[in-house]
């Protein structure tokens, strides 16, 4: 019987979500969806300590948090 370690469906919900953030045309919700995609991926990477994974999707967050900031910063100047 087809079976998947509960684990793996961290990683395959974390897959779809950067997916759907990559079709989104708003860039807040392509920052905000991609986040959440690589939290899980930063969840999944620890788990299977596969930690360049978690690393490079941390970092990833830290970049879309910061650009989420500017883009506040700059819509609060117009």
């Amino acid at each position: 019987m087809f079976s998947v370690n509960p684990v793996e469906w961290i990683g395959y919900a974390a897959s779809i979500l950067i997916v759907i953030s990559l079709m989104m045309t708003s860039i807040i919700k392509l920052r905000i969806i991609n986040s959440l995609g690589c939290f899980f991926f930063v969840v999944y990477g620890m788990y299977v300590k596969a930690y360049p994974v978690a690393i490079s999707n941390a970092v990833i967050i830290l970049i879309n948090i910061y650009s989420l900031y500017n883009l506040k910063k700059e819509g609060n100047k117009k």
